[in-house]
């Protein structure tokens, strides 16, 4: 297959772009390079050392057929439709968009950025194929912080829910109310919305992938040579909660828990990441079908209990401080995960072990952590 991979030099879309790339796909990377860009803005570089993105595809070429355009796909219409024309793509990979809740809460210039640049570069990409007369499959990394953080409805569906109408006693079939927590799950409920306009109008088979939080450093591809390494980032803003509490770890900073630490979420390796990703792109739906919605998840932990595992194992304090966040103190939360199994997804779950390869990693680097970057600055 010809896959374009928008976003593909960021923390999911590279390994993502390498797995494709190894399975024979002839891959291209479609990004602008705003990821480097913000951590310059934020002071907070990637941990990991990251090779320029033409050395990374010099590189990658070892793997697979891979190559690069930069391109803005929300701010360059007519340059991404002559990509896409070019590319002639059968999968489409959308990564492209600003991926942390805690930037787009910043101000009211990140708000503004993550709305233009996510829902603009996802109704760029769909009306630019209407217009090239061109229907790829769609492969679009949503999140999970769609359906927001409860169990009202019990587990949560993969997208849709069944319902009974009260005033007319009809059982139906609706998309899972959207309950976003910051600017950026907003922007994935509008994707959401709109794919399934371009799904509805126009024929499009879309999967729209619902991915919980991303923990991990490396793929086995990204390990293969030190110019493929993925970036790590550990800062408040893009750090992830895990890899964020053991880099705090290795120079004995305080793990850092917002509120009461009884927040759940559902957590997914990196690895499986770049699996789920291949494995939707070579699943669609049948055409004419709504959006096709995966949870991409692996398993569930509170805050709290990720930081006591932290800590018993390293000794590190644990330090509570006030929750920035408007979100209950704590909840329950109960995630479907059958779409992706039944394709044959077995997830790799937090062990000892992987921890440990994210401490050898962190360990690498620990002249470089920077204690002035670890606390968020968003406030909401």
């Amino acid at each position: 297959m010809k896959v374009a991979v928008l976003g593909g030099d960021g923390f999911c879309g590279w390994p993502s772009a390498l797995q494709l790339a190894s399975e024979g796909h002839k891959v291209t990377v479609v990004d602008n390079l705003s990821r480097r860009q913000i951590s310059e803005k934020l002071s907070a570089p990637s941990l990991t050392p990251i090779r320029p993105i033409q050395d990374r595809i010099a590189a990658a070429k070892n793997i697979g057929e891979i190559a690069f355009e930069y391109c803005d796909i929300a701010r360059d219409y007519d340059g991404f439709k002559r990509v896409l024309a070019t590319v002639q793509p059968d999968v489409v990979v959308h990564f492209a968009e600003q991926r942390s809740a805690p930037y787009s809460m910043l101000s009211s210039s990140e708000r503004t950025y993550t709305v233009d640049n996510n829902v603009s570069g996802t109704n760029n990409l769909m009306s630019a194929l209407v217009d090239l007369q061109l229907r790829p499959h769609i492969v679009h990394l949503g999140t999970m912080g769609v359906y927001g953080y409860n169990d009202d409805f019990g587990e949560i569906p993969e997208g849709y829910l069944d319902i009974e109408v009260l005033q007319t006693q009809k059982k139906v079939t609706i998309p899972y109310p959207g309950n976003p927590g910051s600017i950026y799950h907003l922007t994935k409920v509008l994707d959401h919305q709109l794919m399934q306009f371009y799904a509805k109008n126009w024929g499009f088979q879309i999967t729209d992938l619902h991915q919980g939080i991303v923990w991990g450093t490396d793929t086995e591809l990204t390990k293969s040579d030190p110019a493929l390494m993925n970036r790590f980032d550990y800062d408040g803003e893009y750090g992830t909660v895990l890899n964020r509490m053991i880099s705090q770890a290795q120079i004995g900073f305080p793990l850092t828990v917002y509120g009461s630490g009884g927040q759940s979420r559902a957590f997914i390796h990196i690895q499986d990441t770049a699996r789920c990703v291949s494995l939707a792109a070579h699943n669609p739906p049948e055409a004419g079908q709504p959006v096709q919605v995966f949870n991409q998840v692996a398993e569930v932990h509170t805050v709290s209990d990720l930081a006591d595992m932290i800590s018993s194992k390293t000794g590190t304090k644990i330090g509570y401080l006030d929750n920035p966040r408007k979100e209950a103190a704590q909840n329950s939360l109960r995630v479907s995960n059958e779409g992706l199994r039944s394709l044959g997804f077995e997830p790799i779950r937090l062990t000892d072990n992987l921890m440990g390869e994210i401490e050898e990693t962190v360990g690498k680097y620990a002249d470089k952590l920077d204690k002035d970057v670890i606390l968020s600055n968003a406030r909401w």
